[in-house]
């Protein structure tokens, strides 16, 4: 779920527009600097957000039983890294799992590979991940399956772009085409500075 109003005031970001003609999806007015995390990596180091600075970041949460925001996204992703070419190499996305029940490192690794082995995925204990959602002004929210074991968790969909500085720059709301995506990073890969 889309929750900007709750980004809003979690994160107190004083503008989220489409004013900034140069990015084609959600430019945050004035950047902020991106809250650090550290969690579990899938690729088995610490996961610190910090540690990708010089790069810039395409940061979302989801879940690998996600039956269709979250697939979706990471395609598009995928493809728009891709469409990249060569300066993918400065392009780095993270997903962060909102259901640590399920996603492990090992699960996070196979999920995410499939779409691009070089996306990482995050998790760790409840506690870490539900201050990691809330300094992102992440919601998620457990839906049990009536008359099964199982549940969806239903999150905010949005991806952030970090810069090469750690500033958030834009949200990208769901949906957003590969094309929209790869503007954007190209912009901010072009504002130099590793």
């Amino acid at each position: 779920m889309l929750r900007l109003s709750a980004l809003i005031v979690s994160i107190g970001v004083v503008a989220i527009s489409h004013a900034t003609p140069a990015f084609k999806t959600g430019a945050f007015d004035p950047p902020r600097a991106a809250p650090d995390f550290a969690l579990r990596g899938s690729n088995g180091a610490e996961l610190k957000l910090s540690k990708y600075r010089g790069k810039v970041v395409a940061l979302g949460f989801g879940y690998t039983s996600c039956p269709d925001v979250c697939p979706t996204t990471l395609a598009y992703l995928a493809d728009a890294r891709k469409k990249l070419g060569a300066s993918a190499q400065d392009f780095q996305v993270i997903y962060v799992t909102v259901d640590p029940d399920r996603d492990n490192v090992a699960l996070l690794r196979k999920y995410l590979e499939v779409f691009d082995p070089t996306f990482l995925g995050g998790t760790g204990t409840t506690a870490q991940l539900a201050e990691a959602r809330k300094d992102f002004g992440i919601t998620a929210t457990r839906e049990q399956i009536k008359g099964s074991t199982n549940y969806y968790v239903h999150h905010s969909a949005f991806v952030y772009l970090i810069d090469r500085a750690g500033k958030i720059r834009v949200v990208m709301p769901y949906g957003v085409s590969p094309d929209d995506m790869v503007h954007d990073v190209k912009l901010l890969l072009n504002e130099g500075g590793k």
